[in-house]
């Protein structure tokens, strides 16, 4: 094994791909050896994604080569790299909804008998690969469709092992998961390291990398920086290697005295006793024009179908919702969006629920503002135009021009066209659900500016995150969530973690000694 170690198993030398005039790839290098866990670090757009589909056949580079084992190759298709052992789990999810857990494990090599497939090897073999993964809690028999995103992005991870990898590659494949999965797979991970495979590790939480990494390498505009064993670089050397800037503190400054001056303010939005079904019971909050108010908690309290609620997605719901101190019934999406109530929805999945991938980008950031565009119902091509340069601008969205594929952009610059397509109808409320999931530093700190700069303007909002810190970086209050009712209000100087951490788990918020130290074990968010 130690052999193995001091060899690279995998290696890339002069890879280069190009899209159009738009180069992804610059002579990119990679070496990846046995029995160890290789961090990719980068900015959205930095090559990391690109990189790694050239590895597995997803892509075909335009220069370069690729040595496995001492043998050269080039992969096809991801069916010829899964054959030589390269398997890559990626944050889109490759499920299909109505299929069961099993057949989408086993969808594209299910185990046969007599030439039918064989239900009962596959529900065996399906159970082993989700112990494999650790989600032996998952019934192999269960619709996907049925599963929280979270449980859904795990079945990926099962189907990824069932294909026994030599090179196990996960593209900010925990992103979606809760705390108590990310620990879960940390777990796996080490495990399989111990196995002896090679895993190439993406994401964007520098925790996660400290817990996993035994060496890290950073690409930058398509090209290679530098190569490192974990921990020999501190978190701001990296991230600076990253941006290729200095590295600035990541929150805006909030506004001096914001509580004190917020209290005199009438809320724009207030909720009383609002409920649904068993996940909302009795919520009452207000919220004012400037603030940014934060919703806490452990994952799956409520967080997210409160939001849907008062955007209009959920129904059924009960109590009341004031707009301006009067009424409101917001029946639909449609409904509060409407000039009256201007409210917008930040979804948490930029892909399915934020997005058309297929479409371009002008197209996704005008689908909700047609109605701004357009005169007699025909869009005025020169209006839209000009909406989308100046979103585009504002945003600083990268991409191959307005007219590419808005799938074809990376997933920090996706993020931008969702919240963009949102800014051109100049929302008084804005909701935002998990914003930042799956984003790099540098994206993550222009979207902490923009949202403190919405707010100085007068916007209202409502922002859901699992990362503390950005609930301690950029609100004025936060409410926490525990099981369908806020249970907590922390205002100013008393958002800190620990007593984040004491209120999602419904304990006196004195107990922060005892809280911090358990809260490793115990799911919360880190």
């Amino acid at each position: 094994m130690q052999q193995d170690a001091e060899q690279p198993f995998f290696q890339m030398s002069g890879v280069s791909k190009s899209y159009g005039g738009a180069v992804a790839l610059d002579h990119a290098d990679l070496a990846v050896r046995r029995g160890r866990i290789h961090a990719i670090l980068g900015e959205n757009g930095a090559g990391k994604s690109t990189l790694l589909k050239v590895m597995s056949g997803v892509v075909q580079p335009d220069e370069g080569v690729m040595h496995l084992d001492g043998r050269e190759v080039s992969f096809a298709s991801p069916a010829e790299a899964n054959a030589a052992g390269i398997v890559c789990v990626y944050q889109e999810l490759s499920l299909i909804p109505d299929l069961s857990v099993a057949d989408n494990i086993f969808a594209s090599n299910p185990p046969r008998r007599f030439g039918m497939i064989d239900r009962r090897a596959q529900r065996r073999q399906a159970e082993e690969a989700l112990a494999r993964a650790g989600a032996a809690d998952i019934n192999p028999l269960a619709k996907v469709r049925d599963l929280p995103l979270s449980r859904q992005q795990m079945v990926e991870l099962a189907k990824g092992l069932a294909h026994e990898p030599r090179i196990l590659i996960l593209d900010e494949a925990t992103s979606a998961l809760t705390a108590a999965d990310v620990a879960r797979v940390i777990e796996v991970l080490k495990r399989l390291r111990q196995e002896g495979l090679a895993i190439l590790f993406i994401s964007h939480r520098m925790h996660e990398v400290k817990a996993l990494a035994d060496e890290c390498t950073v690409y930058r505009n398509g090209r290679h920086v530098m190569s490192f064993e974990a921990g020999a670089r501190s978190d701001n050397e990296v991230i600076e290697m990253m941006i290729g800037r200095k590295y600035q503190h990541a929150f805006p400054d909030k506004p001096a005295q914001k509580p004190e001056q917020l209290s005199v303010a009438a809320p724009v939005l207030a909720c009383h006793d609002l409920a649904w079904s068993d996940t909302l019971r009795g919520i009452s909050f207000s919220l004012k024009p400037g603030e940014i108010l934060g919703l806490g908690g452990l994952d799956g309290q409520g967080q997210r179908e409160l939001l849907l609620a008062l955007f209009g997605v959920l129904r059924g719901c009960a109590g009341k919702i004031e707009i301006d101190g009067k009424a409101v019934s917001i029946g639909s999406p449609v409904a509060a969006r409407a000039k009256g109530i201007g409210m917008a929805l930040i979804p948490e999945d930029r892909k399915t629920e934020g997005l058309m991938l297929p479409m371009s980008v002008r197209e996704n950031l005008s689908f909700a503002a047609l109605d701004r565009m357009s005169t007699a119902g025909v869009i005025d091509r020169d209006r839209q135009q000009s909406f989308v340069d100046r979103m585009m601008e504002l945003l600083a969205i990268k991409s191959h021009g307005v007219d590419a594929p808005v799938g074809s952009l990376s997933g920090g610059n996706q993020q931008k066209v969702v919240i963009a397509k949102w800014l051109i109808r100049k929302p008084r409320i804005l909701l935002l659900s998990d914003p930042t999931r799956g984003i790099d530093v540098g994206t993550k700190q222009e979207l902490y500016q923009l949202l403190r700069r919405l707010a100085d303007e007068g916007a209202a909002i409502l922002f859901y995150s699992t990362d503390y810190d950005e609930l301690i970086g950029c609100c004025d209050r936060v409410l926490v969530l525990y099981e369908g009712r806020i249970k907590k209000e922390l205002v100013g100087p008393a958002i800190t973690e620990q007593n984040l951490i004491a209120s999602a788990l419904d304990l006196p918020v004195g107990q922060i000694a005892q809280v911090a130290q358990a809260s490793p074990s115990t799911g919360v968010a880190p």
